[in-house]
């Protein structure tokens, strides 16, 4: 009995570390849906969230909710920034040079954090002070709980965006065809600044999740699990916000498999070749489709 309580409580915290991937994801995954771009410096928004809070609550003394709504906004605003200035001008570019500008638009958000806060790692405890509960025989932390009622929220609250607002049906106009949601009077640029002002504030919300359960800032605390939440949103369809969820989670509880029950240096490889599996079988992702393109 003990041993299934285990194995619970290790699908309990994959399913909050996969519940951060996912939001993380869905940034990925609405950008490269409406832009058809992907925007590798997205990780590096986790981390801007993280100095940001930490600045809100140890620096400025703020209250931890107009704390995280300040967080929220300022990486909104940052996604918007690095639309016009990085992005907007490499539409039509080669995919080559867009993944250039992104590495180097992520290499810059780095070293001015950097710059500011200085390479050593700073201690930041979290602002989520839940105690936890105990289900049975699973111990269920207060992070987790959280973690799960946020994520989910968030998605709700995405989901209907998406579907209700007239910005989300231009969201979802674009995607299908730019060009005749533009001869249909919708404003693309608008439209797509929308997109990365959305998919920031999820990945601000991530952020602030990420640093609660680590607890340490760092410069480049948002590196790797943006490219998990990169491996999550293919894994899971790129390009399709129910396969971003599903690849999120997945990728999550499988980590923390790997790292309870094989090898925690291996966990990551494991991760990663599970992406290749499904690729190799499922080349679209999970929840991918295929298009053919019609020339």
């Amino acid at each position: 009995m003990s041993l299934i309580n285990a194995i619970l409580e290790q699908l309990l915290n994959g399913l909050r570390t996969g519940s951060i991937y996912a939001l993380i994801a869905l940034g990925y995954t609405m950008v490269y849906g409406i832009a058809k771009m992907i925007n590798f410096a997205h990780g590096d928004i986790i981390m801007v969230g993280a100095y940001t809070l930490y600045v809100c609550v140890s620096l400025l003394h703020l209250h931890p909710i107009l704390a995280v709504i300040i967080t929220i906004l300022v990486c909104a605003l940052l996604g918007v920034v690095i639309e016009k200035i990085a992005y907007k001008p490499l539409r039509q570019a080669p995919p080559l040079a867009v993944l250039i500008t992104a590495i180097g638009v992520s290499y810059l958000l780095q070293n001015l954090a950097l710059l500011i806060f200085k390479a050593t790692p700073i201690p930041f405890a979290s602002i989520i002070k839940v105690p936890s509960i105990k289900i049975g025989g699973v111990h269920v932390s207060g992070l987790t709980i959280v973690t799960l009622i946020v994520t989910t929220i968030s998605m709700i609250l995405l989901t209907l965006f998406i579907n209700k607002t007239k910005a989300g049906r231009a969201m979802r106009a674009v995607s299908e065809d730019k060009g005749a949601a533009e001869l249909m009077g919708v404003n693309v640029n608008q439209t797509i600044s929308i997109t990365f002002a959305v998919g920031s504030a999820l990945a601000a919300v991530a952020g602030v999740l990420f640093i609660a359960q680590y607890e340490t800032l760092l410069p480049t605390l948002g590196a790797l699990p943006g490219i998990k939440a990169f491996v999550a949103a293919v894994l899971g369809g790129i390009g399709s916000i129910p396969g971003a969820m599903l690849g999120g989670l997945i990728l999550g509880i499988i980590e923390s498999l790997a790292k309870a029950y094989i090898s925690t240096q291996l966990s990551d490889a494991i991760v990663f070749s599970v992406l290749v599996i499904v690729l190799l079988v499922k080349p679209s992702g999970l929840l991918g489709k295929m298009k053919i393109e019609k020339v």
